[in-house]
């Protein structure tokens, strides 16, 4: 069996600092045995306001935090999921692309995902009204299902807000995705309330491993997370959690017992729509 990571941290506006206390736990991850480790969304960077990652923007195979990446994951021997960082969005001033990447222990990017699902939401907090609108700083990215071979099995992308749209998730297993990754910045309010219900449901689902890393606690500009980063197994279950604070969150993928549930409940060769 293989050992996946979920690293959670509390990402602020310093990117020298953000990327230190990535190495730091992506060390303490190939230390617990990891070979995949997923870094949150906006692991990089979370700034005080949206349009703030715009000045962090790099071109797709260039830059700083790509260029941590692919020396982390070289001298650590690990498979590395960036979360999400901010790239250039081609013909699109003043947006960029959250960009999730896949490196392999080469420091190889092998893979590339932008998320397809923005965050335009509002709710009610304490008596008042709190607004995201990605939209207004994210370009949004091509809708394609993307995977990504694994050393734990085959991976399939998305970030965050896409967890609440399951056709994506049935599109990754219907192309062989064994293991899902939903790096994440969830807010407190809609992570207490359906963080770990949606999380289940997407393994449940489609027989699969989920592998969720999240921001956890206040970030610049108030914005708090909600932490609670989990790895859950192909029957619903939540093999490993870290309520709060930053750490690493380590469980073995045992592709044999995945396997056996999909041969067994074979749902997913019953669909009829």
């Amino acid at each position: 069996m293989n050992t996946v990571a979920a690293i959670q941290m509390n990402s602020g506006a310093d990117v020298a600092a953000n990327l230190a206390t990535a190495r730091r736990l992506l060390q303490e991850a190939r230390a617990g045995g990891a070979v995949l480790a997923v870094l949150p969304e906006n692991f990089a960077f979370m700034g005080a306001h949206e349009t703030d990652k715009l000045a962090h923007a790099e071109p797709l195979g260039a830059g700083p935090i790509q260029s941590f990446l692919a020396a982390a994951a070289r001298e650590l021997g690990l498979w590395i999921v960036a979360g999400t960082l901010p790239l250039a969005a081609p013909g699109q001033s003043g947006k960029v692309l959250a960009a999730s990447l896949v490196f392999d222990d080469a420091g190889r990017c092998v893979a590339h995902y932008d998320k397809i699902h923005l965050f335009d939401v509002s709710f009610e907090r304490d008596g008042r009204t709190e607004s995201y609108r990605e939209s207004n700083s994210i370009a949004f990215g091509a809708v394609r299902p993307t995977l990504s071979d694994t050393p734990a099995g085959r991976l399939g992308l998305s970030v965050c807000y896409d967890l609440r749209f399951p056709e994506l998730y049935r599109a990754l297993a219907a192309d062989g995705a064994r293991l899902l990754c939903v790096p994440s910045a969830f807010t407190d309010k809609t992570g207490e309330a359906h963080w770990e219900i949606l999380l289940r449901a997407r393994a449940v689902e489609n027989f699969c491993f989920v592998i969720a890393p999240n921001q956890s606690g206040t970030h610049a500009g108030g914005r708090r997370t909600w932490g609670h980063s989990m790895i859950v197994g192909p029957w619903g279950e939540v093999l490993a959690q870290r309520a709060d604070g930053e750490g690493v969150v380590l469980a073995p993928i045992d592709a044999a017992a995945q396997e056996k549930i999909r041969q067994s409940f074979p749902s997913l060769q019953h669909r009829r729509l």
